[in-house]
């Protein structure tokens, strides 16, 4: 048997190098939250313009996704996550000098762009470096650890930086970390080789693909202000529908494609990703709606709100260390399933909101146990997701993966949003108090979410049941050698 790699000083740098880029992207996506009330303030935004403050990073985001990891594959992937990180950074920073509303949203905009080519770069790098011993199943309980604790981080970081130097600084910490992340990408990499020229790109379905995900995005963000029935959201929706159609159209018929259709026929793939889209509509409407209770229903400071996120860092981190292990025994596919069926029972104790609850009695309990099936999850499912796909399609693997977690928030705060607001009107109509409705209102979203993560459970089901790195590199061959074959 070959050495650890992951043993050595190098293997572990190079692990938290990578889980650190995960880390900084996935932390952006909520840090700005607890921030949104001073920011509306300090730039005078409209109620209906703040909402673009976190969905314009989401909207990129996911919208570039495909194409971020496609282009690692092709053009290298330390290539793109130096790109994609100097992007991240500089757009960063620009938003920290932002003396407009339409100049910070432009630098969310830019900001997810520069994620969108960070994460699958860094997770296709993970899935590529760490092949041997047990190095995979511990690499990838990292990365399912950084998964999980990101929210609950950025909306501890958000609470601490606004109370403290300011808004400004959710936005001014991310450039030294990503001068930090280059210098050690430089460091620990290898020099890319020769990679396909522009002209071996699939144009046609870059544009197509890019296209339909940022309409798609676009379309649930604002399908609560618009309505689910209304015109545009229709016309938005069914033309990201058309779009995508076309695109995969496209990608059968071109000798060079973008997203290898052949990738679906990993066995296990699809389940592994409906079942991130489904989980993470769950899980980040969790996040958004108990922020607002904290703040809005229980007048929770912004640092109150974040250090009371505090006890799911620890739940989290538990749940993604034991995970492995559990693994190693049982498989991916059973930690998947009970870390949902757990995690929905703990969102589900958090449902019965009310006005002047207790944090002892009535939040920490649900919070501990949702975490710790959320560390479970994650692990299970990007382990999973990622066996048995060739080292080719590593990025690509890796930009589904994230491009499933990106759709499934914004659909997950779309249709909940909707429940939450259909309630909270309904209450306010039979003459219930603010405070009381606004309660009732997220109590009904938190059933949603806790509704969705269960249908999680349920497709994990679906899922390859994977015990080890050494089966999923098997895997991997066997597949590489069916693609080829076909």
């Amino acid at each position: 048997m070959s050495a650890s790699f992951l043993s050595t000083g190098r293997g572990k740098v190079i692990l938290l190098l990578l889980c650190g880029v995960a880390f900084l992207d996935l932390v952006d996506a909520s840090i700005v939250n607890v921030a949104l009330p001073s920011i509306r303030k300090d730039l005078r935004f409209s109620t209906q313009g703040l909402q673009w403050v976190p969905s314009g990073y989401l909207l990129t985001y996911g919208g570039f996704m495909l194409l971020g990891g496609r282009a690692a594959d092709l053009f290298g992937r330390r290539r793109v996550l130096v790109a994609g990180t100097t992007v991240f950074g500089l757009a960063s920073l620009a938003g920290g000098f932002a003396d407009s509303a339409g100049l910070l949203v432009g630098a969310r905009l830019v900001q997810g762009v520069g994620a969108a080519l960070m994460m699958p770069a860094a997770l296709s790098l993970l899935t590529t470096t760490f092949k041997e011993g047990s190095d995979r199943t511990k690499a990838f309980g990292a990365w399912g650890a950084v998964a999980g604790l990101a929210s609950a981080v950025g909306v501890l970081a958000g609470g601490l930086l606004t109370d403290g130097p300011g808004w400004r600084w959710v936005m001014f910490v991310n450039p030294p970390f990503c001068v930090l992340i280059l210098v050690a990408v430089f460091r620990m990499f290898e020099a890319d080789g020769k990679r396909v020229a522009v002209k071996g790109l699939d144009l046609v379905g870059a544009f197509l693909a890019t296209a339909g995900m940022l309409l798609l995005v676009f379309g649930l963000v604002k399908a609560p202000d618009q309505g689910w029935g209304s015109g545009r959201t229709v016309l938005e929706l069914g033309g990201a529908g058309v779009l995508l159609v076309t695109f995969i159209v496209n990608e059968r018929n071109t000798g060079d494609p973008l997203l290898p259709l052949s990738v679906f026929r990993i066995r296990g793939l699809v389940a592994a990703n409906v079942t991130q889209l489904v989980g993470v509509a769950g899980f980040l409407s969790f996040f958004f709606f108990l922020t607002l209770y904290m703040q809005n229903v229980e007048g929770y400071s912004p640092i109150r709100a974040g250090l009371a996120y505090l006890p799911i860092t620890v739940a989290v981190g538990i749940g993604a260390a034991l995970a492995p292990k559990v693994v190693a025994r049982v498989g991916t596919r059973p930690v998947a399933v009970v870390g949902a069926a757990v995690a929905a029972v703990g969102i589900y104790l958090l449902a019965g909101l009310k006005v002047h609850g207790s944090y002892d009695s009535g939040l920490l309990p649900g919070m501990v146990v949702m975490a710790f099936g959320l560390g479970l999850l994650f692990v299970a499912i990007a382990t999973a997701a990622n066996a048995g796909v060739p080292h080719h399609q590593a990025g690509l693997a890796a930009a589904l993966l994230n491009a499933s977690q990106q759709v499934g928030g914004a659909l997950g705060l779309a249709i909940f949003a909707a429940i939450s607001t259909a309630r909270l009107n309904h209450e306010l109509n039979s003459g219930v108090r603010p405070a009381a409705a606004m309660a009732s209102g997220l109590s009904w979203a938190l059933t949603s979410c806790a509704i969705a993560v269960a249908c999680a459970a349920v497709i994990a089901l679906r899922t390859r049941n994977v015990h080890s790195e050494a089966e999923a590199e098997a895997l991997a061959a066997v597949e590489e050698d069916l693609v080829a074959v076909n």
